[in-house]
């Protein structure tokens, strides 16, 4: 049974890596509630400001620049390439300097470009200013590896689910406050058109830069404070515990086989009864012969009493280890990207994430063309609606997968990924065959799949922290680089179909129906791995 409290008293807290086993999302005085906050608000900021161009591009800007149906599809198009690129780099930058600086460089950064907006003057220079915007998108990764820092297996998957959904909803509140911002300039405020749309984007440069600010001097790297002394605490921990070894191996590389003594204990496959730990709840099923760790609301490690979780000294120490983040060294680096389990967790959100990008980009055109009665201004307004559902329908994907997770295992999260972009596709297919011009079809289509298309987000990064989580920057970097990939894909088949929006959308519901099955054999996690369960 759900405990309303936990959304703003403070939480219990593992007392390895002192990460919060509930979310205080109410509760900003509370360090994990700051964290939380600043994560979801500043990545929406991000994303308001990466798709600020789409709400005003179709009607107000492209008469201003002169611009083409192509010159548009080709913008929309570069807008995701610099963001690919930021997502693989940004996933390494945070495992090797940390995801609260890596956040904050990618927010000052591309705001730089947004405040230079004003400056276009063509179609080439769109362009140029579009890509470098891009980089406000690479913020997600930061934002996923930094939440994944602060909460615990049990509630990491709701955790990344509601600040990515948060966050992703700046897709839907760009098509609402760049309209209305720019309707303010011009009606309120006597600004002509080829001026106002230019003044528009200081708006989201200021909010950028103030949030960026706070969160670098409001906010810690990690729950046991500098990223650099990470692995200090996990080991004084498990000293405090009567148990010796070392966290992090010098120099620095980090590796999925076991490095355990003969005859301990270890956890060999994905089945939690295997280690006798349910890894969900962080109760131990077998009697072992070690210490026992209280989880308190403070971190204060106790010793026997109520509500403990006991736990073997191996398996303590497997633990600390599967939870530290280290450097990586470029073989290394390889071999994650490449695992098949990592390939699973890119291709889904190739399918699901890519799709959202490509159909944000489009959608206030595609009910342009469709229902031209509604303008730029009420087509912006219906077109919100897609990345605003964010906020419940992402955020769902991450509580079922948690739930599911809680009362089955890894598996449990896999098969629900697969599910719902299965169900996605046939939604997408639905919404290209058809081609409504019935708002209520329409609109009740497009709900539709938004719900099964986000959810599948949200399930997805339920499930990224469980694999190689020795290198969750870099797992979480390439994920969210080949959502970034699809987007690029399925705007590329947009740009050469014209206003055929229809077919398109049907296109990519076959592609993700067919790719989401060919990935549904693969284990969700590694044999052997350590930690992650």
């Amino acid at each position: 049974m759900f405990d309303v409290t936990t959304l703003w008293r403070a939480p219990e807290v593992n007392p390895i890596n002192r990460k919060a086993r509930s979310i205080p999302g109410l509760n900003p005085i509370n360090m994990y509630g700051r964290v939380f906050t600043f994560a979801w608000f500043a990545f929406m900021l991000a994303f308001w400001s990466w798709y600020a161009f789409p709400p005003l591009l179709t009607i107000t800007i492209a008469k201003d620049l002169g611009l083409t149906p192509i010159d548009i599809a080709n913008s929309n198009i570069i807008a995701l390439v610099a963001t690919l690129l930021v997502r693989l780099v940004a996933g390494p930058a945070c495992d090797r300097f940390g995801p609260r600086y890596t956040f904050a460089a990618c927010l000052f950064i591309g705001a730089i470009p947004t405040a230079l907006a004003g400056a276009v003057t063509s179609a080439r220079g769109l362009l140029a200013l579009r890509f470098f915007i891009g980089i406000l998108g690479g913020s997600f990764v930061p934002c996923q590896v930094w939440s994944t820092g602060f909460f615990d297996k049990n509630v990491v998957g709701s955790a990344n689910a509601f600040t990515g959904g948060f966050g992703n909803a700046g897709g839907g509140i760009t098509y609402f406050l760049m309209p209305a911002i720019f309707d303010s300039l011009v009606y309120s405020h006597g600004l002509s058109a080829h001026v106002a749309w230019r003044v528009t984007f200081i708006v989201p440069f200021i909010c950028i830069v103030a949030v960026a600010t706070a969160l670098l001097v409001c906010c810690p790297d990690t729950p046991t404070g500098k990223w650099s002394e990470r692995h200090l605490a996990a080991e004084q921990n498990l000293a405090s515990h009567g148990i010796t070894g070392d966290v992090v191996d010098v120099p620095g590389g980090f590796s999925d086989k076991k490095t355990h003594s003969p005859g301990s204990e270890s956890p060999l496959d994905d089945r939690k009864e295997d280690s006798g730990i349910d890894y969900a709840t962080g109760h131990s099923h077998a009697g072992t012969e070690t210490g026992k760790i209280d989880f308190t609301a403070t971190g204060i490690t106790k010793g026997t009493g109520d509500h403990e979780a006991q736990i073997g000294e191996q398996q303590m120490l497997d633990t600390a280890r599967g939870e530290v983040i280290q450097k990586p060294t470029l073989k290394e680096a390889v071999h994650v990207v490449f695992s098949p389990q990592t390939l699973v967790l890119m291709g889904g959100y190739f399918c699901s994430f890519g799709a959202e990008l490509a159909i944000n980009s489009i959608l206030g055109a595609y009910y342009i063309k469709n229902f031209p009665a509604e303008g730029q201004t009420g087509s912006g307004n219906w077109a919100a609606m897609f990345g605003l559902l964010n906020v419940a329908f992402r955020p769902l994907g991450g509580i079922i997968s948690d739930s599911i997770y809680r009362h089955s295992n890894v598996w449990g999260k896999k098969i629900l990924l697969h599910s719902l972009a299965i169900i996605t596709g046939v939604f997408l297919i639905a919404i290209g065959v058809t081609n409504s011009h019935d708002t209520h079809t329409m609109f009740g289509l497009i709900a539709g799949m938004a719900f099964f298309l986000e959810a599948g987000n949200g399930a997805n990064f339920s499930l990224v922290p469980h694999v190689h989580p020795y290198a969750n920057g870099i797992v979480s970097g390439v994920t969210g680089a080949a959502g970034n990939l699809g987007g690029i894909v399925f705007a590329i088949i947009f740009r050469f179909n014209g206003v055929n929006y229809g077919k398109v959308f049907w296109i990519i519901g076959i592609m993700t129906i067919a790719i989401n099955v060919s990935l549904s054999w693969i284990r969700p996690i590694p044999k052997g791995q350590i930690g992650g369960r």
